[in-house]
This record gives structure tokens, C-alpha cells and sequence, in this order.
């Protein structure tokens, strides 16, 4: 008789499938690739990584920033004692004003804030607070694949990817989510005998790098009402836009709006329904301090938030700094704004690339990502071609994208680009290699 893995282990069978589940696809190689990593003189023919949604831009700024702060302010004693779960008063104040000025465009209530040790900290306690397990989240397709270890590793709710287009040029100029598509999401979510309790929407989007419009914003938020759903609107990369009036860009995109906080709806409508999070790590490159957040009107749930946070809380240290940091609004602002001229360079470079080898891509309009179409170059129109896809690429390039695999898309060979999270240099080096690929790829006779 064979006796399945989770009997064989000393572990709960909740705990042996957390032996073995990985949270994303790429994850082993990309611990692969990490023992073979590219460096300019000691290893030239290494990995270079462009699969980790990470911003490094502008990190020596951040690094000068923090290592000020912390070597020209005395430590207050607060930080070394227990504080409020939900945040020490000082911080949360300093980070309401942040907000309210840089990022909502409207007054951020700091008593309706929870600080958490980073943004799968703020949805996961959010999904154990808002669903039950075998609940379903709805999620707009394509998009982060770590949604689903987010709202199903400890809270128990599964996923369901909400298709809304299938060829990337139906999105040129956006999303493409309407109400139509949330009915029909439920209709099949109820006819399976499930219930549908969260919809979560990311603006500007991961991996597509669209964002959403007030009008839509303000539809999904009545329908959710409505059907007394839950919203989670994750701002994530809120700050960390591309200038689509660059020249050599502004050719991509009909038209030109401005980034919209769902934040304002969210003041707006008062609902109980209505959430937002946000964290430092993409618009700051700040990933490893772990400094996320949950905001709401619902009083219930920012009590509950409060108490699930005393086991995931931003430590106290990382509150003070960041404090300190989010305080110095003159140095905010010039991040900001230099992030934004770090970002569309680099976005251009690939772009550049991906039009002279004939990729086909999604325009970008926020994000640290481009979504691009290598389908022309499956061996099979499967999940498995393009799991075989990715591995050539990695494999023959020494480049590691991000799988398609995982991000709920129904269209095989579709690969994303994180191009902030390594020097211009490698992301140039990176990009010829990718190039090269292509050329070698299409020199081969098909058949």
C-alpha cells in the first residue's frame, strides 16, 4: 500500500503540504540561478535575474537616507519596548501624512491604519478576516501568482482567475475589467457550489503594469456592494509610474491618465466592503524591511487586523526609520520624482529591444515589469511549452524571466520582465542576451 506524503510525515497534514508547496513556480531555479549570478569581472557568463519584483534604482539614495537617520537621530525608547499592534502613534501619524500627500490625494485617517510585516502579511491576515476556508477570491487574469499563497496558505481561500481577455492587444490601452465580467465569475463560482467572498484588484497591475480608472474603480466598488463582496485594491506600485509623454514612448499609449487612488472611493463610499493596502517595498525598493499596510473603514475589521497583527507586526526599529524617512518630505518628493526618470529609462531600454526583435508587449503604464508575448517561439501550444519556453531561455540566455505559469493567463508563451531590479549595465547586458536568443531561435528552420 502506498502511503500518501502527508501520512508519512511527523508534521499536521496542514503542515506536510507546507513541507512541500512552493509559493511561486520559478522558485527553485531561481535559487539555482542565485548560485550562479552574474558578476561583471569574476563570473561574465553568470544568470542575470530578471524575475524578482524588485526595485534597486534607487537604492543608494534609500541607503544614504537610512544610514543618516540613523547614525545623526537618537533612538527613542518606545523601540525597544512593546507599541500598538496596529502601529506606534507617531509612525502611523507620519505615515497618513505620506500617504495623504503623495499617494491617496485624499485625507488618510491614521487611526484606520495597520502596519504589518509587508504586503502578503496585510493580505493574508486580510483573507483570514474575510473569508472562510473554501471561500473564493476573485482575481482579474493576468496577475502576481503569490495571490494565491497569500489568501490560501494559513486562510484557506482558493483562488479564482477572472479572464478578461486572451491576445495581450486587447489591453494596449488598459485593463479591460467591467461588472459583466465579475457576474459571470459569480454565476460560475455559485454553480460549483462555492461562495464567492473577496475580489482583489492591483493598480497599476502586476504583471501588466495597467491601471485601473475611476470609473471602473467606482463600478467594481458598487458591485461589490451590492453584493455585500469584499474589495482589496492593492497600491503597491502606486508611485512607481512611467512617463508616458516619453518620445520614444508616448507613441504606445492613446491615451493619458492619471494614476487614480482607490483610496478617495474608498472615503467616498464608507463602506464596510471597501479595503486598501499598500507597502513600501516596490515604490522604495524597500522589500526586506517589511513595512506593508491595511486601511479601512470598517471598524470590525480594523480591530480584528489589530489583533491577527501581533503575530506578523513591523518591528519597532523598522517603524522609527521609516518614520524618520517618510518625515523628510523634501527627500520624498525628490525620490519620487527621480524614481519616476530611473523607471521609464529603464522600461525604455527594453522596449527598445522587444520592438526591434518583433515582441509583441503591453504598454506599461506603472509597475517595475513589462508583459511581453514570446509565443512565437513554442515548440507546443501548451502549459508545458511554455514551462519549456522559459527554461530555454533561462538556460540558453543565462536570463531568468518570469514564468507565465501561475499567473492565471489563458495564453501559453507569455513572459515577464522585472527590469529595475538589477544595475543598467546588467539590464542592458541582459537584453542582448535576450536578443541573441531570439535571432538564434527564428535562424532555426521550423519543421
Amino acid at each position: 500500500m502506498t502511503i500518501p506524503d502527508e501520512q508519512r510525515s511527523s508534521l499536521s497534514p496542514r503542515g506536510a503540504k507546507a513541507a512541500v508547496a512552493l509559493p511561486r513556480p520559478d522558485l527553485d531555479v531561481f535559487h539555482e540561478a542565485q548560485r550562479n549570478l552574474f558578476d561583471a569581472v569574476d563570473n561574465p557568463d553568470g544568470v542575470i535575474l530578471l524575475n524578482v519584483a524588485e526595485n534597486s534604482l534607487g537604492w543608494s539614495d534609500i541607503k544614504s537616507k537610512i544610514e543618516a537617520i540613523t547614525a545623526q537621530q537618537t533612538l527613542p525608547d518606545w523601540v525597544a519596548r512593546y507599541t500598538d499592534s496596529h502601529g506606534h502613534p507617531e509612525v502611523l501619524k507620519a505615515v497618513s501624512s505620506f500617504m495623504t500627500k503623495h499617494l491617496t490625494g485624499c485625507e488618510v485617517d491614521p487611526s484606520r491604519l495597520v502596519l504589518t510585516a509587508g504586503a502578503m502579511s496585510a493580505m493574508n491576515i486580510s483573507a483570514q478576516l474575510l473569508g472562510e476556508p473554501d471561500d473564493v477570491v476573485a482575481i482579474p487574469s493576468p496577475s502576481y501568482p503569490v495571490y494565491t499563497h497569500d489568501v490560501g496558505a494559513i486562510a484557506g481561500l482558493a483562488r479564482y482567475n477572472v479572464v478578461t481577455h486572451h491576445e495581450i492587444d486587447d489591453i494596449g490601452d488598459g485593463p479591460l475589467l467591467t461588472t459583466s465580467h465579475l457576474d459571470a465569475a459569480l454565476e460560475d463560482i455559485e454553480s460549483r457550489g462555492k461562495r464567492l467572498r473577496v475580489v482583489i484588484l492591483t493598480t497599476p497591475d502586476n504583471p501588466t503594469g495597467g491601471m485601473l480608472d475611476r470609473n471602473t474603480l467606482e463600478e467594481v466598488a458598487e458591485w461589490c456592494d451590492q453584493h455585500r463582496i469584499h474589495l482589496i485594491v492593492n497600491e503597491i506600485y502606486g508611485l512607481s509610474l512611467i512617463d508616458t509623454d516619453h518620445p520614444e514612448l508616448v507613441g504606445d499609449y492613446p491615451t493619458h491618465p492619471e494614476f487614480v487612488s482607490f483610496a478617495q472611493i474608498l472615503s467616498d463610499r464608507a463602506s464596510d466592503y471597501l479595503h486598501y493596502s499598500y507597502a513600501l517595498s516596490k515604490d522604495f525598493g524597500l522589500s526586506g524591511f517589511r513595512f506593508g499596510l491595511i486601511y479601512s473603514l470598517n471598524d470590525d475589521f480594523i480591530r480584528a487586523s489589530g489583533l491577527l497583527n501581533t503575530f506578523s507586526m513591523t518591528s519597532n526599529l523598522t517603524q522609527w526609520v521609516m518614520q524618520k524617512l517618510l518625515e523628510d518630505d523634501a527627500f520624498v518628493s525628490s525620490f519620487i520624482s527621480q524614481n519616476k526618470a530611473n523607471l521609464t529609462a529603464a522600461y525604455a531600454d527594453v522596449v527598445r529591444t522587444l520592438r526591434r526583435c518583433g515582441v509583441p508587449y503591453v504598454p506599461s503604464r506603472g509597475g517595475l515589469f513589462v508583459w511581453a508575448d514570446f509565443s512565437e517561439f513554442l515548440e507546443s501550444d501548451t502549459a508545458q511549452g511554455a514551462h519549456d519556453l522559459w527554461m530555454r531561455i533561462y538556460q540558453g540566455a543565462n536570463v531568468l524571466l518570469t514564468p507565465g505559469e501561475g499567473f492565471g493567463h489563458t495564453k501559453h508563451g507569455l513572459l515577464r520582465i522585472v527590469y529595475p531590479g538589477t544595475a543598467p549595465d546588467s539590464l542592458k547586458l541582459a537584453l542582448k542576451r535576450l536578443e541573441d536568443f531570439i535571432t538564434a531561435e527564428r535562424a532555426v528552420p521550423v519543421g
